[in-house]
């Protein structure tokens, strides 16, 4: 790989004897918070293929992890990848019907109030 720098991303998954997440850790070599590892209580990490041109997912959350809790991550994640959609290719028809979804999702959800 040539590049100027090179930046770590490492994830730590401590399962249970029913192979359940119990706990979720994150460390970065730039990560602003500092080098020691970070709790999380869910990730989503989607990698696109290069050559197959498909994605490789892998969602997980630990057992902790409460309903309101998830449908705040979601929302916000949808609300990520509707600005990074927009950012990447510009089509703002469309990052606007998945951000209109995304208001839809928060509203519906609760963490957001209904429009009247």
């Amino acid at each position: 790989m040539n590049a100027n720098k090179n930046s770590k991303i490492s994830l730590n998954v401590a399962l249970g004897p029913d192979k359940i997440p119990e706990k979720i850790t994150w460390e970065s070599t730039d990560n602003p918070l500092g080098s020691e590892p970070t709790e999380c209580k869910a990730f989503l990490l989607s990698l696109f293929d290069k050559e197959h041109k498909d994605t490789f997912r892998i969602d997980l959350w630990t057992k902790e992890m409460q309903v309101s809790e998830m449908d705040r991550f979601v929302y916000f994640t949808l609300k990520g990848i509707a600005e990074t959609y927009h950012r990447a290719t510009q089509n703002t028809e469309l990052s606007n019907h998945l951000a209109k979804f995304t208001e839809f999702f928060g509203e519906e959800s609760g963490i957001l109030p209904k429009e009247e």
